[in-house]
């Protein structure tokens, strides 16, 4: 992983991925995006890390992940690493 404290894997096409999207950039939060419809190699780690063929999937510099979390979750998880 990248100095980013997210690595995120998305496409654009998804409404929970723009979602979680605009909410990091509202609090201001770094990350790496993922296009998966651009990358294979993209698409398998998601696969990889969550073990579905679900997104977005956000791995956090903890090594933990969230797939398709809601906007309370995703908010809680970024409070609970001093993201936020």
């Amino acid at each position: 992983m990248s100095d980013a404290p997210i690595e995120f894997y998305g496409a654009s096409w998804c409404g929970d991925c723009v979602r979680a999207q605009a909410l990091l950039e509202h609090y201001g939060v770094e990350f790496n995006y993922h296009d998966i419809d651009a990358s294979d190699e993209d698409k398998a780690k998601a696969i990889e890390i969550s073990g579905l063929q679900k997104i977005p999937v956000l791995q956090f510099s903890d090594g933990s992940f969230l797939s398709e979390p809601s906007s309370p979750i995703l908010e809680k998880k970024l409070t609970d690493l001093d993201l936020i």
